[in-house]
C-alpha cells in the first residue's frame, strides 16, 4: 500500500519555535569534503539563537536510484526509504546544501535525494556552499535551477570555497579568513527570507 503525503501537514509549523535547517551533506564519495564543510557550518551555525541547525548527510539514508513508480508530484511514496526521506525533509523550515563540483555539476547522488520528494520541498528556502577547483559555481547554479523547479527560495548570498585558497594542499578543508564572515551573511539571510516565508503559510 502506497502512502500518500499531506501537503498541509507538511506546511504545519508552530509559528513560534525558532526555523529548523538542514545542513545537506551532498556527497556520498570516499575522501569527500561535504562532511567536513558541513561541520565548519554547523559550529557557526551554532553560536545563532535564532534558529536550531542539523547535519543531514545523504549517505545515511542509504537512497537507491529513485525507485518510486509514481512521480513525486503525487506524494505517493511506495517505498520506506522514501518515506523515512520525505519525514526527514519535510521537518526542516530551509536547507543549507553543501555540494561539490563534479565535471561542471552536482553530484548524481544529490540530484537523486532531490527527486525522491516534491512537498516536501515546496515553500521552503535554500542556502549554497559549492568547492572546487573553480569553488562550486556551476554546481550551485545548476542547484538553483533544479530547486526553483521545487518551489525553492534561493538566497543571494553564497559560498564559494575553492582548493587553491580554502584547502590546505588542496585536501584538508582550512577555509580563508573571508569565509566566516560570508557564511554568516548567508546565514543571515537565510532566517530572515525563512521567517518571511513560514510566517505567509497558512497555519490550518
Amino acid at each position: 500500500m502506497q502512502a500518500q503525503a499531506d501537503p498541509d501537514a507538511i506546511h504545519q509549523t508552530d509559528q513560534s519555535a525558532p526555523p529548523r535547517v538542514a545542513i545537506i551533506v551532498g556527497s556520498t564519495r570516499p575522501g569527500r569534503k561535504a562532511d567536513t564543510v558541513a561541520r565548519w557550518v554547523l559550529d557557526i551555525a551554532l553560536r545563532r539563537d535564532d534558529a536550531t541547525f542539523e547535519v543531514v548527510d545523504i549517505a545515511d539514508h542509504a537512497l537507491p536510484h529513485l525507485d518510486e513508480p509514481i512521480p513525486a508530484r503525487q506524494g505517493q511514496y511506495a517505498h520506506a526509504h522514501t518515506r523515512d526521506w520525505a519525514e526527514k525533509i519535510g521537518s526542516f523550515d530551509s536547507y543549507v546544501f553543501v555540494t561539490p563540483e563534479y565535471n561542471g555539476s552536482i553530484p548524481g547522488t544529490l540530484k537523486n535525494a532531490i527527486d525522491f520528494l516534491y512537498a516536501e520541498w515546496n515553500d521552503k528556502v535554500a542556502g549554497f556552499i559549492g568547492y572546487g577547483i573553480q569553488g562550486g559555481v556551476r554546481a550551485i547554479e545548476h542547484l538553483r535551477l533544479i530547486l526553483s523547479d521545487l518551489n525553492v527560495t534561493g538566497v543571494h548570498h553564497t559560498i564559494a570555497l575553492t582548493f587553491a585558497e580554502d584547502f590546505e594542499d588542496y585536501t584538508q578543508f582550512t577555509p580563508s579568513d573571508p569565509q566566516e564572515k560570508n557564511l554568516t551573511a548567508m546565514l543571515d539571510e537565510l532566517v530572515t527570507q525563512t521567517l518571511a516565508l513560514r510566517g505567509a503559510r497558512p497555519t490550518t
